[in-house]
Order: C-alpha cells, then sequence, then structure tokens
C-alpha cells in the first residue's frame, strides 16, 4: 500500500470513538511478549505512544509496569481511554497534541511508540520528534495490527463493500507490511534497525466485525451518520449471505519495526 494514500485520505476517528473503544481491541499479548524481547515495554520504562487513540497500545504497555503517556489530538478518542483505563486499573497521562509536537521535554522517553497511526503523520516531522524526546540509546517501535484481504475472504468483501459507499476510500489492498517505516527510521538517524511480522486469526461475531468496520478510516471516520447507517445495513445482510457462521475468523497481521537513537 502507498503511504501516500494515507496523506490523501481524510479521516476523524473522533467522530467513531464509541465504536472504536467497544470494537477496536488493539494488539494482541504476543506484540507485547515480543517486544518485551527487544527491551520495549519494561517495568519502570518510560514510554511515549503517539496517535494513541483509545490507548491500546499504551494500555498494554501500562498493564505491564510501563509508565505510559498517550498523546492524541483527538479528544474525545481520549476521553475513551481513560474509561478503558480504568476498567483495566492502570493509570496513563494523556496530553491532546501531535506526533509531530508533543511539547513534551527534550530526552524525556526510554522508548517512543506508534501503532496502527505512522501513515497518518508528516513522517519526516514525527521522526525528528522522535528523536528529540527520546533519551539517547531510547527506541522507537511503529506497530500495526492490519486485517487482511484475500480472493474470496470476508475482508475483500468487506472493503469492496467500503469502496461501494465511499469511492474516495483508497485504503483497500494492503498486505500489513510497511517497509518504507524502515526507510523513515534510516533518514532520521536511528541505528539498529529490525522488524517482524507474523499472521493470527482474530475471532468476531457478525456485531463485533460490523462495530469493528464502523470504527474503520473509510466508513464512520469519514461518512456522514446517515450513509454509516446504510453502509451497516448492508454489511450486515452480506455477513448474513456469504459469512453465515455465528464466529467470524478474520486474518491479520502483525508487523513491528524498531529502531535506536544513536548515542552522542
Amino acid at each position: 500500500m502507498n503511504p501516500e494514500n494515507f496523506q490523501n485520505f481524510q479521516a476523524d476517528f473522533g467522530l467513531t470513538a464509541n465504536d472504536y473503544a467497544t470494537h477496536r481491541a488493539g494488539f494482541p499479548d504476543s506484540l507485547f511478549e515480543r517486544l518485551a524481547g527487544w527491551g520495549i515495554g519494561l517495568p519502570g520504562q518510560k514510554i511515549v505512544d503517539l496517535g494513541t487513540g483509545t490507548g491500546t497500545l499504551a494500555r498494554g504497555f501500562a498493564l505491564r509496569g510501563s509508565r505510559v503517556t498517550g498523546i492524541d489530538p483527538a479528544a474525545a478518542m481520549l476521553r475513551q481511554a481513560q474509561k478503558l483505563d480504568q476498567a483495566a486499573g492502570v493509570q496513563i497521562e494523556y496530553r491532546v497534541a501531535t506526533a509531530e509536537h508533543t511539547g513534551l521535554p527534550d530526552a524525556c522517553a526510554d522508548v517512543v511508540a506508534a501503532g496502527q497511526c505512522w501513515h497518518w503523520f508528516d513522517r519526516a516531522a514525527a521522526a525528528r520528534e522522535v528523536k528529540r524526546i527520546l533519551r539517547p540509546g531510547g527506541l522507537v517501535v511503529l506497530a500495526h495490527f492490519d486485517w487482511i484481504p484475500l480472493p474470496g475472504n470476508l475482508v475483500e468483501a468487506t472493503e469492496q463493500l467500503i469502496r461501494a459507499h465511499n469511492p474516495d476510500w483508497n485504503l483497500h489492498g494492503g498486505n500489513g507490511l510497511y517497509p518504507q517505516w524502515l526507510t523513515d527510521l534510516g533518514q532520521a538517524g536511528f541505528s539498529d534497525l529490525k522488524t517482524f511480522s507474523y499472521d493470527v486469526f482474530v475471532p468476531y461475531t457478525h456485531e463485533g466485525w460490523r462495530g469493528r468496520i464502523r470504527a474503520s478510516a473509510g466508513v464512520g471516520a469519514s461518512l456522514p451518520p446517515e450513509q454509516v447507517a446504510a453502509f451497516d445495513r448492508e454489511l450486515a445482510a452480506l455477513l448474513q449471505n456469504r459469512f453465515p457462521q455465528p464466529v467470524l475468523q478474520v486474518h491479520h497481521r502483525v508487523f513491528a519495526v524498531a529502531g535506536r537513537r544513536p548515542e552522542p
């Protein structure tokens, strides 16, 4: 998928904050286990999570004992994050700000993370900000958890329906891999670059998948409410007719790239 497509498509996830909080559960535990092997997400570590949204990545780190600050420009998303934190029994500091201008002090973080959002940023400016707020030797990680469209599967059918309702949506057909992020970090001066990816299947009920898609960029974050409702009705019919099993196993891919801010 061309990263420039994200820059050319406008989405406001604050419009779908309720569905986002309910139906976008976030990254699997296996991601945090693998990142811990890279020295990311350890107890006591100071982590800044850019584009935190409803705090799915931030909360995963906090549950493992990290001290986390979440950054997002959408106050509605952060309000949902605080409710989810309370239910999970964790405390995270949130700031309404952008990835390019966090307002945080220099060298204040051991780790800077960005989950499912690097593509929405001015990537060169965000990389400079990451480098500024990381301590020397600190780590950056960019992570994704994407659905995978394949011929005849549920994701392909869902993407086709999104495009029918929102022709401007151009984010279909991805493979869940972002080699461009290695270039972004390398050009910004990060070293020790490394990456991993692996596939998982996530169970969804019909209601859960409909909520997940309403909370996506191409539907709830970019269409007016009446169009979202019309889309949701058609998706419900599609599921009933073509994918009637009560629990849907949806193909996803986990991807992460990490780098280190060089010591002076």
